[in-house]
């Protein structure tokens, strides 16, 4: 085969123009090579010093000249049946000789190996050059090849045919692979640090019922500092945190980590949602200035049927009454914890039973193409639908908000039912409270309500006893060192027993080893000996309240 005809068709390249048969003389060939020969060409004089060589025209070279020297895999094929027509050089090197005129299908199998026949079938069909990345040939190396079709000559019957040039990216793709691999070991690792983190047993309170859902981004996403958290702070109260480290990888992941730690350590404190969030914000400026979070601190009270909440930069908790409305919390907002500078304050929505609460990061709702706040209408709209339990409602938002495992963000989701009891479930959660005027009879009276309410409770004998003696010395503690107004409240759980006492004085009061020659400051510490956990915390309105429990026998 004249390889020459072919050139013309190449890219780049134009064809031949016809010899004008009124030239004397026609246009030499260069045949010659001046390195190998060391002569010039018939009539002319050696180059002088400064004169340039002459260089052979683009037409007078052939295409074998042209691919049979280029450091890349060339092959030439022709016809439909893609028959041999030329491979360079570097292409037997790399795959061995390849006999002319046979279909590739036959003698080229690394174009199986690399799934180019059907490609090549397309560019022969098309005429449009197609290139494909990095594909593994059985040798082991990698190539990227490009198809090229070379058009047919119609005048002269040839068909047309397929020039495939394949440039060994060997190197290249092993350095990629490395790269991958080890981007996945170090997603890998920040993935198990930020589960690791997260709490692996929520808390069950024994008045909600809670779940909750962590899913990382994928695998093109770095992990990011998303969490949750629930807290039981004692007396019946219960707190419920989420929250989100601004960044990406195992830097987030720590940085939540430190956070996470602090508002379980703040929370034990029984603060104020809006004092926790004071404290977590300067702890968040000492542990890494560049970075800030967002958080979400709410505290559900069963007396009161509400969450108290304060919010740093968080995304709004969503309320479900048991009709379907939702609410959104619209109290006060303030900056990221971090930022420094700023007073925080509290707001209340109602929890009433037969409701439920979502508490969530911004992965669930964020997208690139619209703006948050139709993410959260799109959420309300997904949780005014959602039933049943709270893994059941964490996975229909889920769903219902097009989260997958390829999504581009971390998502958290922290659901919270307060149910509604009737029938034998009811029976055990009842609530009784005495106002306590003061005085010398104010101890004796506490002592015989007690023990009517919790003998109509129907208690063991020796907890009736215990449960009357731990509130006659909270009582006689907060007749000694508060003020009116005074309260005993008296709880039953399906779990525990709950004894508190609130008085108008703010003064906590501390456990103390008293003295032999002491007549007080024992109170506390018998409480403390015979119940199972007590504590105290400051009221909003001014005051305190102490209480103590009882794990009820199973």
């Amino acid at each position: 085969m004249n390889f020459t005809r072919w050139s013309a068709r190449l890219p780049g390249t134009q064809r031949r123009a016809a010899r004008d048969d009124r030239s004397p003389v026609p246009a030499a060939r260069v045949e010659y090579d001046r390195a190998d020969t060391g002569s010039g060409p018939p009539d002319s004089a050696p180059d002088g010093p400064g004169t340039p060589s002459a260089a052979p025209a683009l037409e007078d070279i052939s295409a074998r000249d042209i691919l049979g020297r280029l450091p890349a895999l060339v092959a030439l094929v022709h016809g439909p049946e893609h028959r041999i027509e030329f491979v360079n050089d570097a292409y037997e090197a790399a795959f061995g000789p390849r006999p002319c005129g046979l279909p590739a299908a036959e003698a080229m199998p690394e174009l199986t190996e690399l799934s180019l026949l059907p490609l090549m079938d397309q560019v022969l069909r098309s005429g449009t050059p197609r290139t494909v990345k990095s594909r593994k040939a059985g040798s082991g190396n990698s190539y990227t090849v490009t198809c090229t079709p070379v058009r047919r000559d119609k005048n002269k019957g040839h068909d047309g045919g397929v020039l495939v040039y394949a440039a060994d990216v060997t190197d290249h793709a092993e350095a990629a692979e490395r790269l991958r691999a080890s981007e996945s070991r170090h997603r890998e690792t920040a993935v198990t640090l930020q589960r690791s983190l997260l709490p692996q047993e929520l808390e069950q309170p024994d008045d909600l019922r809670i779940a909750a859902t962590y899913q990382p981004g994928g695998t093109d996403a770095a992990v990011g500092g998303d969490w949750y958290d629930v807290i039981t702070l004692g007396a019946g109260r219960t707190a419920l945190v989420i929250g989100d480290v601004m960044g990406r990888g195992v830097r987030a992941a720590a940085v939540m980590g430190q956070l996470r730690t602090a508002v379980r350590a703040y929370a034990r404190l029984d603060l104020p949602p809006h004092e926790v969030l004071q404290l977590l914000d300067g702890l968040a400026a000492e542990i890494d200035a560049s970075q800030i979070a967002t958080c979400a601190y709410a505290v559900h009270d069963p007396n009161e049927g509400l969450l108290v909440y304060s919010s740093a930069g968080h995304l709004p908790i969503l309320v479900r009454d048991e009709d379907g409305t939702v609410h959104r919390a619209e109290g006060p907002t303030g900056p990221p914890l971090g930022t420094g500078g700023w007073i925080h304050t509290s707001g209340t929505i109602a929890l009433p039973p037969g409701s439920t609460a979502v508490l969530y990061t911004d992965g669930l709702v964020e997208r690139r193409s619209e703006d948050i706040d139709e993410g959260v209408a799109a959420l309300e709209r997904a949780l005014s639908g959602a039933k049943g339990a709270p893994q059941v409602v964490c996975d229909r938002l889920m769903r219902s908000l097009n989260i997958t495992a390829e999504h581009d963000d971390d998502v958290a989701v922290l659901v919270v039912q307060h149910p509604a009891r009737t029938g034998a479930t009811a029976e055990l959660f009842h609530n009784a409270a005495l106002d306590l005027l003061g005085g010398i009879e104010a101890a004796p009276r506490a002592r015989a309500f007690a023990t009517g309410v919790l003998t109509s409770w129907r208690f063991p004998v020796e907890l009736c006893d215990l449960g009357v003696l731990a509130a006659g010395e909270l009582v006689a503690n907060s007749l000694q060192h508060g003020t009116p107004p005074m309260r005993l409240g008296l709880r039953r759980t399906d779990r525990r027993l709950i004894i508190e006492v609130t008085d108008g004085d703010d003064h906590l009061p501390r456990r103390r080893r008293a003295e032999p020659g002491d007549e007080a400051g024992r109170g506390i510490s018998i409480v403390a000996s015979i119940a199972t956990s007590w504590g105290s915390r400051r009221t909003p309105g001014g005051g305190k309240a102490v209480w103590c429990e009882f794990a009820l026998p199973q």
